[in-house]
């Protein structure tokens, strides 16, 4: 399989996309390292996984200790070596700048911003060692376009795509490779609590809701998180040897829309 004999460590790795993306990898060969700040959903996913080579380790990715505890646990799984890394934990407060509570606002930085950074910094050494490797960091389309209050995730995941980039200028010299994945709207526990207020303003179900929030994008629906899953897996790999500092929409189309022409879409 494409990825043998490759050592991965995924923060958020206990649900939704996350938990999707380290199946994906177990699944083409990796040694994977799960990572979250709950015990229980990162046991669930592992019991799911018949690869033999799965480790968990129960961290927050904002506190350097966890962070440096995290990647030893990996690197200890993969017998000395880390060759991808995927930051995947976050947060989404709602408000905007003037209703977002201080307190979340900068827990989301911490969470989606900081802890990349942290997980990264002391991963490079491990990747450096290994001959090189690849970071893949989830944004989100909100880092590439605002959602209508969702300051503190906005920024965040924006913040996000230029460390991205940083990193692959900064790195590359040494093999690394950093990208970036930008979902749209995908169908996971963060995602389904959301439509409850889509649901409080229209009424419905939450099938209707993740429908009304996904009918103007071309594709015409919400994506399943293997398809996320899919992408990571091609950007770990060396198929994609000579991608870095790619920022890549996984997101139906939606980004690519004028808001102001969707009233002639029908037309």
């Amino acid at each position: 399989m494409k990825l043998d004999g490759k050592t991965a460590l995924i923060t958020g790795g206990g649900t939704g996309i996350g938990a999707a993306i380290a199946q994906r990898l177990a699944g083409d060969g990796a040694a994977v390292c799960l990572v979250g700040r709950r015990d229980g959903p990162l046991e669930e996913v592992r019991a799911s996984m018949p690869h033999e080579r799965v480790g968990v380790c129960v961290a927050d990715v904002s506190i350097p200790a966890d962070v440096d505890r995290a990647v030893a646990a990996a690197v200890e799984l993969g017998g000395g070596r880390l060759d991808i890394v995927v930051n995947n934990a976050g947060i989404g407060p709602l408000g905007s700048i003037e209703d977002c509570d201080l307190g979340e606002w900068n827990d989301a930085l911490a969470v989606n911003l900081t802890g990349p950074m942290l997980v990264s910094r002391a991963a490079i050494p491990h990747l450096r060692r290994s001959g090189g490797g690849s970071v893949i960091n989830i944004s989100s389309v909100a880092g590439r376009r605002p959602f209508p209050g969702l300051a503190a995730y906005s920024v965040s995941k924006a913040g996000l795509i230029m460390l991205t980039q940083q990193a692959a200028v900064d790195y590359g010299p040494d093999g690394i490779r950093f990208n970036a994945v930008c979902p749209g709207w995908v169908r996971t526990p963060m995602s389904e609590s959301e439509m409850a207020t889509v649901i409080d303003i229209h009424g419905g179900t939450l099938d209707s809701a993740l429908a009304r929030v996904s009918r103007d994008t071309p594709l015409q629906r919400v994506a399943d998180p293997s398809e996320i899953a899919g992408i990571v897996s091609f950007l770990a790999s060396d198929d994609a040897s000579f991608v870095s500092g790619d920022v890549l929409a996984a997101d139906g189309g939606s980004t690519l829309l004028d808001v102001s022409t969707l009233a002639f879409r029908d037309q």
